[in-house]
């Protein structure tokens, strides 16, 4: 396995763009990390790094290496999962990108589902909105994502979609929590709002049905945390929007879905890089996780 480790540094290189920030993650000293890559590349016989000011960066040849070594450590990870089921107990680590609207209820309840059945499986979840979370995934750095509505991709293969609706956040106290049901855009729009930046799937939503109403929005305040914007909702008669399952169970907040006329509903999106074969911890995890999505809120996007 020795020869898999240099390639991780490599990859490690790659990643942090810095012999000395990759040294230090891999608490390794910079002269040998710097040994290890000229090594390589003596034994490959082209360089694979470009030496500029800011640190390393790759060139084409080590583009090509890099894929490689990402291939490699996505099927040892995979075979030594294998293995480990051989022996009736299951191992591994799932790696996963998720969207900040499944971080409240979703995420947290289906690890713990999972951690209870094989408490040796390991987990890193990563909050990934949008364009990133796909980005984590090619990148190797997710086996499976669950995000809002994310860009279309070839990369991307989707093992599930689903969809929620779009709801007005606001407090107990708020003039639009005297009602319940659905909610014209129109009447949010009326007052202050606080809503998701353009970083996150949400706005862009948003953004397109304000467009078709010939309304712009004119937020009082904008963030790419919906942590912060349900804090604000709870202390100002401001209005937000998420989805159901960002929306905790606190009775200081109401939520009403917007009337359909006005906004769509939301596709929720379970994939995982096309081509790549899972772990068997990660391809059981996206088999519960698909199962009680379904479940949940159904299939399809039609």
């Amino acid at each position: 396995m020795k020869h898999l480790r240099t390639l991780a540094y490599i990859a490690e290189i790659a990643r942090s763009g810095s012999i000395r920030r990759a040294a230090e993650s891999l608490h390794i000293a910079p002269s040998a990390l710097t040994r290890q890559v000229q090594d390589l590349e003596y034994e490959l016989g082209t360089p694979i790094f470009e030496r500029i000011a800011q640190g390393m960066r790759l060139n084409a040849a080590g583009e090509l290496l890099v894929r490689h070594i990402r291939d490699q450590m996505a099927d040892l990870e995979r075979v030594r999962s294998q293995i480990a089921d051989l022996s009736g107990v299951r191992r591994g680590h799932v790696a996963l990108a998720c969207s900040q609207a499944f971080v409240t209820h979703v995420m947290p309840d289906e690890v713990e589902a999972y951690r209870a059945r094989f408490p040796l499986v390991s987990f890193t979840v990563q909050v990934r909105d949008h364009v990133q979370a796909v980005a984590a995934l090619t990148a190797f750095e997710a086996d499976l994502a669950l995000v809002l509505q994310p860009p279309p991709s070839a990369d991307l293969h989707v093992l599930l979609a689903c969809r929620q609706t779009l709801c007005a956040l606001m407090r107990a106290a708020h003039p639009l929590a005297r009602e319940a049901g659905p909610v014209r855009l129109r009447d949010c729009l009326a007052h202050p709002l606080a809503l998701p930046d353009r970083t996150l799937a949400i706005r862009h939503h948003l953004d397109r049905a304000a467009a078709r109403m010939g309304a712009p929005l004119r937020p009082a305040m904008e963030s790419g945390s919906l942590e912060f914007l349900r804090n604000q909702v709870l202390r100002e008669d401001v209005v937000s929007f998420q989805v159901p399952s960002g929306i905790p169970d606190d009775p200081r907040l109401r939520a009403r879905p917007v009337d359909p006329r006005d906004l769509d509903a939301m596709a929720m999106i379970l994939g995982q890089l096309r081509g790549r074969m899972l772990p068997v911890a990660a391809a059981k995890f996206a088999d519960q996780l698909a199962l009680n999505l379904s479940r949940r809120y159904g299939t399809g996007l039609g």
